[in-house]
This record gives C-alpha cells, sequence and structure tokens, in this order.
C-alpha cells in the first residue's frame, strides 16, 4: 500500500485548451497562465512542423494519436495503482499494460506521496500544470514523471522532460515552501527495457529560463 501525506490541500484549476493546442490555466484569482507543455512544447514546434511535413500529415496523425493515446492508458494505470485499486488494469489495452509491467518495478520505489496528478502553478515563472507525482522515490522527496515511448531515448532527445519536472519543482516550493532538488522521469520503451533518468533540479533551471524567453518572444 501506498501512503498518501500531502503537506496542505491545494485547490484544482480549471483549464481551457484552443485549437492551436495551446492550454491556459485559470487560477483561483482569476489570472490565466499557459500551461507548462504550452511554454515548454513552444522550442519543439519547429521540429515537430518538420518532421509532420516529411513523413505526411495522414502518418503524422496516426502516429500521434497511437502516443497520445498509448501515453494516457499507460498514465492510467499508473495513477490507479498508485493510488492502491485493486483493478488498476481493468479495462486497459495490452500494449499500455505491457508498458506498466516493464516499469511496475521502478513504480514500487515510490512511496509518501505528496501529490499525484495535482494541478500547480507559479506566479513567479507564469506556468501552471498537472504534476504526475511528487513523492519520495528510494526515499528522497522528488518531481516523478511518466513516459511512453516507441524507442529507446538519451538523455540530450528529452532535455524537455527535465524543464517540465523543473517547472514543477518550483511551483510546489512556491506553494508549499519546500524545495525539491531531484527529478526522476521513468520512461516506459516498446519491445526494450525501461530507462531511468535521475537529474538534479538545480542542473535545469537555466534550459528552463530560455525556454520561458522563448516562449514570450515566439507566443504571437
Amino acid at each position: 500500500m501506498f501512503n498518501y501525506c500531502p503537506p496542505k490541500e491545494l485547490q484544482d484549476l480549471q483549464s481551457e485548451t484552443f485549437p492551436d493546442g495551446k492550454r491556459y490555466y485559470k487560477l483561483p484569482d482569476g489570472t490565466k497562465l499557459p500551461s507548462v507543455t504550452t511554454v515548454v512544447g513552444s522550442k519543439k514546434k519547429k521540429a515537430i512542423m518538420e518532421w509532420r511535413a516529411r513523413v505526411g500529415e495522414e502518418e503524422a496523425n496516426r502516429i500521434s494519436k497511437q502516443a497520445t493515446s498509448r501515453g494516457t492508458n499507460v498514465h492510467t494505470i499508473c495513477e490507479n495503482y498508485l493510488n492502491n485499486k485493486q483493478d488498476y488494469m481493468k479495462g486497459v489495452m495490452p500494449d499500455a499494460v505491457e508498458f506498466f509491467l516493464s516499469i511496475k518495478p521502478y513504480l514500487n520505489k515510490i512511496n509518501n506521496i505528496h501529490y499525484q496528478e495535482q494541478a500547480l502553478w507559479s506566479k513567479a515563472i507564469g506556468m501552471a500544470g498537472r504534476v504526475d507525482c511528487i513523492a519520495e522515490y528510494d526515499g528522497v522527496l522528488s518531481v516523478i514523471d511518466f513516459k511512453t515511448s516507441a524507442r529507446p531515448k538519451k538523455r540530450d532527445d528529452v532535455l524537455d522532460y527535465f524543464w517540465q519536472t523543473t517547472a514543477y519543482a518550483l511551483m510546489y516550493e512556491e506553494l508549499i515552501g519546500i524545495p525539491i532538488d531531484n527529478l526522476v522521469v521513468i520512461m516506459a520503451v516498446k519491445d526494450s527495457p525501461p530507462i531511468i533518468f535521475k537529474e538534479k533540479t538545480e542542473d535545469h533551471l537555466n534550459g528552463l529560463a530560455e525556454v520561458i524567453k522563448h516562449y514570450h518572444q515566439n507566443k504571437h
């Protein structure tokens, strides 16, 4: 059984996604902030457009839909499992189950969960989002993110994951008053062993700052 120990109750936030894919969250005081994925994703937008042009719209849509569905299903199982639900794999497609089973031993390193699928926000960095998990990983308080991939990826391929988790660490610190120094990305990989990335928040502060700057320079 996983133990839950939220340091305080946080409000949930309403979000709105626009046709261009950008998402905004509405804070309790009415302020609207862009989502973490909207800000961080702005730097990859050009590369994604080039990829879509290269493979064709139809194939790009098929791959994107498949990846989104796979990621959502695996996230759902992880969430149910960490919520101590007995039937956590009920009604989920076999491929998602296979992904989940590959990372289950690493999920078992998680405990003393502060938040799961919780909306967080920061006016200081001007972002909001919904974190996968904030908990102890191997006994150390960490921002934990669950990812799926069709192929193995190297650290330099997924720097945006560390910018995302760094943003959540800063939001948590602003809201709770406790810094989080550790980032953990648990990646389930198709037909391959999972990849676990462990990073330090301080190593990605500059990268996140550059992404935020890029977003504001290119958002219009």
